[in-house]
């Protein structure tokens, strides 16, 4: 924490006061200094002539030092301090990433194992190693698109990774509907990726089945991603004995993540689901932009307070030391009066004032 001033050149005003006293002549205001109605006879008996004067009233010293300390923390406060906080660092995302989840209904097959060694849905086994996952995704801004028949937004791009670990927990089977739309999916992450204006973009693609509901081609929607700067890297979930709407279509996955620059991985229990995205997860090192900033606090009430205690001070030590001197006075004015009343018949001495 450091102090310093915004406007340091004002104190160039502390020399005011002493340029005024030197260029500018003092206040001048006429006033009858004697008033006697013999003023002819007695300039005539000493000799002068009535003239016009000037009496400059000057304070006292405590007047003075008040003076000079108030002006100083006017000027002081003019200045602007400031007290300089220590730096405050914020990490900007540099990186956007986007999940996009198969919702169909070959997601409902029990076929894998969780933690406790329970077998569970592929959902639920896709829910828990993602939740892990976007647990250590700080630095990241994180979408979720979840796809069926048709793909939508869950969740945009946000910091707040609370709230997406949220939306893929209330996630549920056939919401989209029950075929596989993979395609359309990859376009809508294209067209989301498109209102980002971070350059490093990474889509994570999990399906269970193959592509069966698509306008547009996943081989296509690869290639313009490619063009656009996306990196997709595909998760296949399930059986690939599996055949008809469930069947995976393992080289259509391949060939997006090739074409993109990305990693095609296979899953068919938890286990090699957790290792899929460990492995992304080192693959994707957080990085991060750190922001330093240093809040400044502005301070100039402080003089002005100075200023403020400084000028009572002053009326209170002027009220002491005026009832001081008029204590003084009455006790030697009651002084003399006990002198004269103590000597009658005797001729008073003359006191000097």
């Amino acid at each position: 924490m450091t102090f310093g001033l915004a406007y340091p050149w004002m104190l160039l005003l502390l020399a005011l006061p002493l340029l005024v006293a030197w260029f500018v002549p003092p206040h001048r205001e006429e006033r009858q200094g004697l008033v006697v109605p013999f003023l002819g006879r007695l300039s005539e008996h000493t000799g002068q002539q009535p003239s016009r004067g000037a009496l400059v009233l000057r304070g006292g010293w405590i007047r003075k030092f008040s003076l000079v300390v108030v002006w100083a923390c006017v000027v002081l406060a003019l200045a602007r301090p400031q007290i300089t906080e220590p730096p405050i660092t914020k990490d900007v995302p540099v990186r956007d990433m986007l999940l996009a989840v198969d919702l169909s209904g070959s997601m409902e097959t029990k076929d894998f194992k969780n933690a406790k060694g329970q077998t569970v849905d592929r959902l639920s086994a896709v829910k828990e190693v993602l939740d892990d996952f976007l647990s250590r995704r700080k630095g990241d801004r994180v979408g979720l698109i979840f796809f069926g028949n048709a793909p939508f937004v869950q969740a945009p791009f946000t910091e707040d990774l609370k709230v997406c670990r949220q939306l893929l927990d209330e996630a549920q089977t056939k919401m989209a509907g029950p075929q596989t739309a993979f395609g359309d999916a990859l376009g809508l992450a294209i067209n989301v990726f498109d209102r980002s204006t971070v350059k490093e973009r990474v889509l994570i693609a999990l399906t269970d089945g193959n592509d069966t509901a698509s306008q547009v081609p996943p081989a296509k929607a690869a290639s313009i991603a490619k063009d656009k700067g996306i990196v997709i890297h595909t998760v296949a979930v399930g059986d690939p004995r599996a055949a008809g709407e469930d069947a995976l279509d393992v080289d259509t996955l391949k060939n997006v993540a090739s074409t993109t620059g990305g990693i095609f991985s296979h899953a068919t229990d938890r286990k090699q689901l957790d290792e899929i995205y460990r492995k992304l997860d080192e693959l994707e090192t957080r990085k991060a932009q750190t922001i330093s900033h240093r809040p400044r606090r502005d301070v100039y009430w402080w003089p002005l307070a100075v200023a403020l205690v400084a000028s009572l001070m002053q009326q209170i030590l002027q009220l002491v030391v005026h009832q001081t001197r008029a204590r003084a006075r009455a006790r030697r004015e009651a002084e003399l009066m006990g002198d004269i009343t103590m000597k009658p018949g005797t001729q008073p001495k003359e006191v000097a004032a």
